[in-house]
């Protein structure tokens, strides 16, 4: 896993162009024997196991396709393509579910029923390869699904998830206000879009505090804002851009459509246009409670009940959550931080990294929580 792993992590891809990763997980899972289908939702692949013994389908996914930043660590391993690393972890991803699909393919005997491994590419970008992968009918037959996700800011050693909402939807959205430009001496000759936009910004920040109900956590940041060119110049156009995470769908749409009517009135009232790009991502993750159960049950029984922590909602967004939608499944963290090792840095830093010994544990967890669920599929 660490020698896989750590040729991903040197020879990294982004979202929708994940080839050469592909090949790579094509040709091991070809090697374990198990029948493998290549570009499923784009550079997607999925290996099958069959048991030849009448059971439920099972789905493994990890994620794939790595981040537009610069790789800052100094580590033998660094990303040696400019401006792209695996700073979230979906190198250690791939390659447990690579160990897992392997292990699996030697002790076949101990399994019934069927085994898919999905390698997902595109998780990191709108519109996400779930959405792809899904539209292929990669889902098709499936009962169960399940994906990890290796998490610094856990110590290595523990798991984590949490029955029904775990992480936030993500929307996005995009502004433009259009006024007339003009001299900064004479203002009253121009409509100043910069003066609009800048009560657009503190009008939003009453969305959540004054439209959400405020039991229903939410958030509506402004990430961007652009206007402008020289000091005595009125700017004829202002942009913003911005990210809301929900974790309810009435709350969601609550949010964009307060947005689209603050934007519209406020550009309305200083003669300015407005235009509104929103962009509608990734849907809250929302694990099936039954699901959330067995990973408290079997991560007690296999490896310590201190082991096995209730994980807070969470803000960041996950594409897994589509699957969720479609299918019973749980998202499960599992702890890789080690202030030892120096894998103390947030996900998406430019310097971080993760205790490889947690790629062991995510094995471990994808085998024992396939063999719970089959288990209990066996007893019926």
């Amino acid at each position: 896993m660490i020698e896989w792993r750590r040729h991903l992590h040197q020879h990294p891809e982004l979202s929708f162009q994940e080839s050469e990763t592909s090949k790579f997980i094509s040709e091991h899972l070809d090697s374990f024997g198990l029948e493998v289908i290549t570009n499923v939702g784009g550079h997607g692949v999925i290996g099958i196991l069959r048991s030849g013994r009448p059971g439920p389908v099972v789905m493994l996914r990890a994620d794939m396709d790595a981040l537009p930043i610069q790789d800052e660590k100094s580590v033998p391993y660094k990303s040696q393509v400019d401006g792209v690393m695996h700073a979230c972890g979906h190198d250690g991803h791939t390659s447990a579910l690579l160990a897992t699909a392997g292990y699996m393919s030697e002790h076949i005997d101990e399994f019934i029923g069927e085994i898919r491994f999905l390698f997902q590419p595109a998780e990191e970008l709108l519109p996400g390869g779930a959405v792809k992968v899904i539209a292929s009918g990669a889902l098709e037959e499936v009962d169960v699904i399940y994906g990890i996700h290796l998490w610094s800011p856990m110590p290595v050693r523990t798991y984590a998830s949490t029955p029904g909402a775990m992480m936030a939807g993500a929307d996005d959205f995009y502004i433009q206000l259009t006024g007339k430009g003009g001299h900064g001496g004479v203002p009253h000759t121009s409509i100043d879009s910069i003066v609009a936009g800048s009560a657009l910004v503190l009008q939003m920040q009453s969305v959540v505090s004054r439209s959400v109900d405020p039991l229903q956590p939410a958030v509506l940041t402004i990430g961007t804002i652009q206007a402008g060119a020289a000091q005595n110049v009125i700017a004829e156009t202002y942009k913003l851009s911005g990210t809301v995470r929900t974790f309810d769908e009435e709350t969601r749409y609550i949010i964009k459509e307060r947005i689209h009517t603050l934007t519209n009135q406020i550009a309305a009232a200083y003669g300015a246009e407005a235009e509104i790009k929103y962009i509608m991502g990734y849907p809250p993750v929302i694990n099936d409670e039954k699901e959330a159960e067995r990973f408290f049950k079997m991560v007690s029984e296999e490896f310590g009940a201190e082991r096995a922590i209730v994980s807070p909602k969470m803000m960041p967004a996950e594409d897994f959550a589509y699957y969720l939608k479609e299918k019973p499944g749980c998202f499960m963290f599992v702890g890789a931080g080690n202030e030892q090792l120096n894998a103390v840095y947030p996900h998406h830093h430019p310097r971080f990294d993760f205790d490889e010994s947690a790629m062991l544990d995510a094995m471990k967890l994808f085998i024992q929580i396939t063999k719970d669920y089959l288990k209990e599929y066996d007893r019926m």
